[in-house]
């Protein structure tokens, strides 16, 4: 599958994706621990059908050390035995965060207790990020038709 379009080689949008870069890097630069963030940025891209985004973020996370059982069971995180209660927390508010049109309520003030008693304001301000950063890139991926599969760990920086 070919791309429908490069942002990086237009101007406006290799402006647009790089405030989305500077963004992601306030996110990778706070205290919300690294495997949760590589759980998040999997799950959204997951519920998002974005394969560019997967292919990337689960690569990374193998690279970080992720195990590939954690790996293989992000997509059924209910069931699974391999995640912390703050995981768990993080992975709910991810998917009622990136499920908002599809729940009258968007997301339940349940769900975002439950995170507030694992992470403090600044990693809850991350983790919020996170998901809304996440989201952007799985749109302009999908969008787009960003091929998967030959991404190489750390080669966006």
């Amino acid at each position: 599958m070919d791309a429908r379009f490069d942002h990086r080689s237009n101007p406006v949008g290799a402006k647009v994706v790089k405030y989305i870069v500077s963004a992601s890097k306030v996110v990778w630069d706070s205290t919300l621990p690294a495997a949760t963030r590589h759980l998040v940025e999997i799950r959204v891209s997951q519920i998002n059908g974005c394969a560019h985004c997967i292919d990337m973020h689960t690569k990374d996370a193998a690279h970080a050390g992720e195990t590939s059982a954690r790996l293989n069971l992000v997509a059924a995180w209910r069931e699974a035995t391999v995640f912390t209660d703050a995981e768990r927390a993080a992975l709910e508010l991810a998917e009622q965060g990136t499920r908002i049109a599809d729940a009258a309520g968007g997301v339940t003030d349940e769900a975002w207790a439950n995170a507030a008693k694992h992470y403090d304001e600044d990693q809850l301000a991350a983790l919020v990020s996170l998901i809304a950063v996440m989201n952007t890139w799985n749109r302009l991926n999908v969008i787009t038709q960003q091929p998967a599969g030959d991404y190489r760990p750390g080669q966006w920086g």
